[in-house]
């Protein structure tokens, strides 16, 4: 027998999805301090109690058995109903104080009917809150401010993205604020809605990819370390791992993984990929996900899962000379060998994602014409669309990536925008074009009106025969797919988290080490020219002494600020004093600015090994329009080399795939033929160079380690030679580096994108096309193409 009843104090909403709907329910770790929370209630019916993170109190429900923790605030209202299921008392949260047990309130439904159900009972202005993602929060510490509650209340946003720093108490206190003041603009009229937290990738240890500071986190290679171990358990570990983590810091929406094919070598963000190879980014991707998705004990969605997004749908790999589409600069993606379908391909292994980002750039053919028959953006390219929802089936979430709705001559006053092909348009055109391709969310986007003007356009279409449903069918489509993407992590049941136990999760030794040993896995040993890597322990150096150089980087000025000089050794200092007895360095002169004017190297006669760390050439980033002069607005060539590149070789187009379309109906020519390269670190290759010159003075054989920090091949042809040995890692950290230049780790890591014979190589190879760049053959005639690398015991078989 069942019986429905009101619990007379404040309730809760339930976490999870419950066993009769198929999915098996577990406790939200950070809401479960005693054992009792993590199995359930001893007894046969649900307990409280309540929890205080010192800033916002709420009330923890733990269910009997399998049934999932409920939190809720404090100062909510929110009663509990009651069922007697099987002679056990269960809660659940009566979410809209109607004292009735409706389909979204019950956590026994699945994910998608409960969506469905409150997707009908939310207003409009609901929905249109609901496509919205935030712009980047980037302070958690300041905990809710007066904007945030100003986007929460009067334009309904509820997709949040956290880009500050990885510090729990931050994180955790700032979450449950939001959670409650969102809980406290709940009415009969207007039904609850949970935030959602979302981040970009954020454990990576070392340089590569996005990163959040703060040490309250376990760090991992970069997806293009992970690739190199070419180990899914890896990245199935990571995936359990750092989800669990986000969990605790509030996040339940991961901007990742980033599944572009990187063929363009030079790409601003290869860094961020799984590298060259369909098959290998296939696997990593469909594990990364599954990984995020599923909790451990279950068979799917559970306490500690967060909802995938995978990006940036249709590849946005093949930026022409690999310009980055974050800029004008790069807003074009080519084609110029036919292979669209394989950047495609790469995507469909993960397609049971909660959600898909769009991509950028405009996809042009090698004729210069587009792919899908619009010259715009992924955003408003509907063929791109098309084979996502249609021929695909895809039925979850799609986001457009941030700004696409910003920026050209109709928006003069914005920040930055990637509108490409829109740029006439007005705001509410763009916004009602991108719904017209078949997206769901609006990413960096914090203003309901847009929405709300587009859902008039899409109606007044409606009324004259073009559209074939209704602005409301159309809304509520879409809300019914980001309502699912809120319940499958079980955000509607337990959006809070209990400080304590969020410290034991985040950064825990067992997660610290488990990333640890991933990026000593990762590590890439290239060359070992007399074994000058060789196994060790610790003890063997510490009474040796090394020599690090010093270099420097002159940035580039960009869209956040001018450039930003900087100067450090090339590996941490105080890291390395960890396993010497006596560390190195360069001797510098600075001018009046503190920029080195001159470096003078140590007398080596005491030196026993030298460790020259050097980063990737660097281009510029995302945000520094690399490739195109801002004043001139000529284009140059990005370099995979230090020193300067003249692009003036037989292979250089001197009329580009791509251009604008001028006033007078001619394509703008984004040919960098006879231009030369910007490079702001070609000091790393001066480093690596007074380092084999002091080297050669002193008369002594010290070895040279190059220890290269990669986010993209580099052209090995400026230091190889009087290199011992080569190490290359991925985002990983200058620990893991030292580790395994010195012998401590054997290396396992191969290479996930092949290193370029020389820059003319670069040239030739065409930018949609992967494993088609002639590879660099080393002074003792390894070839270092995609899955090479060493052991000690030579080549890594496949």
């Amino acid at each position: 027998m069942k019986t429905t009843t009101t619990a007379r104090r404040r309730g809760g909403y339930v976490k999870g999805a419950a066993a009769v709907a198929g999915i098996a329910l577990f406790a939200l770790t950070a809401c479960s301090p005693s054992t009792s929370d993590a199995d359930g209630a001893a007894g046969d019916s649900f307990t409280t109690r309540e929890v205080t993170d010192g800033k916002t109190e709420f009330v923890v429900v733990t269910n009997p058995g399998d049934g999932p923790v409920l939190s809720y605030g404090a100062d909510s209202g929110i009663e509990l109903l009651t069922e007697e299921i099987d002679g056990k008392k269960f809660a659940f949260k009566d979410m809209n104080a109607n004292g009735t047990l409706d389909t979204w309130e019950d956590w026994r439904k699945t994910s998608q009917d409960r969506a469905a159900a409150l997707s009908e009972e939310l207003t409009i202005e609901q929905i249109a809150g609901l496509m919205l993602f935030s712009s980047h929060e980037r302070s958690p510490a300041d905990g809710i401010t007066d904007a945030q509650k100003t986007y929460l209340s009067e334009s309904n946003l509820r997709n949040v993205l956290n880009a500050g720093p990885n510090d729990v108490e931050a994180n955790v206190t700032w979450s449950n604020q939001m959670q409650a003041y969102v809980e406290s603009l709940a009415t009969a009229d207007m039904p609850y809605v949970p935030v959602n937290f979302s981040s970009d990738p954020r454990s990576t240890a070392g340089s590569g990819g996005y990163n959040s500071e703060g040490a309250d986190i376990s760090r991992w290679p970069s997806n293009l370390g992970l690739a190199s171990t070419f180990d899914v358990e890896n990245v199935s570990n990571f995936a359990t791992m750092s989800s669990a983590e986000y969990r605790a810091l509030g996040i339940t929406t991961a901007l990742s993984p980033q599944i572009d094919l990187a063929t363009e070598p030079r790409w601003l963000r290869v860094d961020g990929t799984f590298g060259e190879n369909v098959e290998l980014t296939s696997e990593m991707a469909a594990a990364l996900v599954d990984g995020l998705q599923s909790s451990p004990g279950t068979d799917g969605w559970g306490s500690e899962s967060v909802a995938a997004m995978i990006k940036h749908w249709a590849g946005d790999g093949p930026g022409e000379g690999g310009r980055e589409s974050h800029t004008a600069a790069g807003k074009y993606g080519v084609y110029p060998g036919g292979n669209f379908d394989a950047h495609t391909q790469a995507f469909l292994g993960a397609l049971d994602s909660a959600a898909v980002m769009s991509a950028y750039s405009i996809a042009l053919d090698g004729n210069g014409d587009p792919l899908f028959d619009v010259r715009m953006g992924s955003a408003y390219d509907a063929g791109r669309m098309d084979l996502l929802r249609k021929d695909n089936g895809y039925q979850g979430v799609v986001v457009t990536d941030w700004g696409v709705t910003s920026g050209g001559p109709t928006d003069p006053d914005s920040f930055f925008g990637m509108s490409w092909g829109a740029e006439e348009l007005t705001v509410d055109e763009r916004h009602y074009a991108i719904l017209k391709t078949g997206h769901d969310m609006f990413g960096g986007n914090n203003e309901v009106g847009p929405v709300l003007a587009a859902f008039d356009l899409w109606q007044a279409d409606f009324e004259a025969g073009v559209n074939e449903i209704d602005a409301d069918t159309r809304f509520r489509e879409t809300g019914t797919r980001i309502l699912n993407m809120l319940f499958q992590p079980g955000l509607y049941e337990n959006a809070y988290l209990d400080l304590d136990e969020s410290r034991k999760i985040v950064a825990s030794a067992d997660k610290v080490d488990a990333g640890f040993q991933a990026q000593l896995d990762s590590a890439v040993l290239l060359k070992n020219d007399g074994e000058a890597i060789s196994a060790a322990d610790k003890a063997a150096w510490a009474d040796k002494t090394a020599y690090i150089p010093r270099a420097y980087n002159t940035g580039f000025a960009g869209a956040f600020g001018p450039a930003e000089y900087t100067e450090a050794p090339g590996l941490d200092i105080e890291t390395a004093e960890q396993y010497f007895a006596k560390v190195v360095t360069d001797e510098a002169v600075l001018d009046e600015n503190d920029q080195v004017v001159s470096y003078t190297a140590p007398d080596l006669s005491d030196v026993d090994i030298v460790l020259v760390g050097m980063a990737s050439p660097d281009n510029g980033s995302n945000f520094t329009g690399a490739g195109r002069d801002s004043e001139t607005g000529e284009t140059y060539p990005l370099s995979l080399q230090y020193r300067p590149y003249t692009a003036d070789g037989a292979n250089v187009r001197k009329v580009s795939i791509a251009g604008d379309i001028l006033a007078d109906g001619t394509q703008e020519n984004r040919s960098y033929f006879g231009k030369t390269s910007r490079i702001a670190n070609e000091s790393h290759l001066d480093a690596f160079e007074r380092a084999v010159a002091a080297v050669e003075a002193s008369g002594k054989d010290i070895p040279v380690i190059t220890v290269l920090k990669a986010v993209n091949p580099t052209v090995p042809a400026e230091f190889e030679a009087k290199s011992d040995a080569i190490l290359v890692g991925f985002g990983i950290s200058d620990q893991a580096l030292i580790e395994v230049a010195l012998g401590l780790s054997e290396p396992q890591g191969r290479l996930p994108i092949g290193f370029p014979a020389s820059m003319d190589a670069v040239e030739a190879q065409l930018e949609d096309v992967g494993e088609d760049t002639a590879p660099y053959v080393d002074s003792v005639g390894n070839t270092y193409s995609f899955g090479f690398g060493l052991n000690y015991a030579g080549v890594i078989a496949d």
